[in-house]
């Protein structure tokens, strides 16, 4: 887990990851359109090749922002410590998600980091977004309302517009001076919560709520309900116990109703 000093700036707790970039001179335009606003924190996730003298000739002087990018096989890693997720994407997705401008975007990220977390903002490949498994994974989408008989923009372009809003955001805070420390339990990291989901997935299945029906639309609509809870640490290792002890009963039940 992504661990900060508290003297360390608010924007370090907000990272930009880039899923499946198919052109090493995107990753450059992105870490430039970051670093004029202040942004450092780089994620490459699955790049189709990875950057190389393009990306550093358009970085065009933000070459230690493209240096310090980490790079990781999928997006469930590249997200496991965050706290909030937000997936930039159009709106005509089969996922059912909040969606927000981008303004609302950068302050509910701002917010996140302020209250102790990590937090992601998140673009997808350039001719095809991010897909219905990752968008999975998103807490709420972001929608630049570009125009609807041109709506075409360039990955390091959505970039810049994103970390525009939350420069904004940053500097309505008074600059983005040290973070705050967080007060109680840690709030719930992203790989708690896929862990809690998975289980709660299991646990339904146990008791066969689902009575034949496909489970994603239930278990879509639970996702839902349990990230506007806003869940600590504590709080998912509770449900997660709770689970344990019905899977537990539909278990014993099982085999009683067998010997039966």
């Amino acid at each position: 887990m992504t661990t900060h000093s508290t003297t360390e700036p608010i924007s370090n707790r907000l990272r930009i990851v880039l899923v499946g970039t198919q052109h090493p001179g995107n990753i450059g335009s992105a870490a430039r359109a970051m670093k004029t606003m202040g942004l450092a924190r780089l994620v490459l996730v699955a790049p189709e090749k990875a950057p190389n003298h393009e990306s550093e000739a358009l970085a065009a002087g933000a070459d230690d922002v493209l240096a310090a990018a980490a790079t990781h096989a999928t997006l469930a890693e590249a997200v496991a410590d965050c706290r909030l997720v937000l997936g930039c994407t159009a709106r005509s997705r089969r996922i059912a998600l909040d969606e927000l401008l981008p303004r609302e975007a950068a302050s509910r990220a701002l917010e996140g980091a302020m209250a102790g977390g990590e937090v992601a903002l998140v673009f997808g490949r350039e001719r095809t977004g991010l897909d219905n498994e990752e968008l999975q994974l998103c807490h709420a989408a972001v929608h630049i309302p570009a125009n609807p008989a041109y709506s075409s923009l360039n990955l390091a372009m959505a970039v810049q517009v994103l970390a525009y809003e939350l420069r904004l955001a940053l500097l309505a805070t008074g600059g983005g001076g040290p973070a705050p420390a967080g007060d109680g339990d840690p709030p719930a990291s992203h790989a708690e919560l896929e862990g809690f989901f998975g289980q709660l997935g299991d646990a339904l299945d146990a008791i066969d709520f689902h009575k034949g029906r496909a489970p994603e639309s239930a278990l879509r609509k639970f996702r839902r309900l349990f990230l506007k809870a806003d869940l600590d640490s504590r709080e998912v290792r509770l449900l997660r116990g709770v689970l344990a002890d019905v899977e537990r009963m539909a278990m014993l039940a099982a085999r009683s109703g067998g010997e039966g």
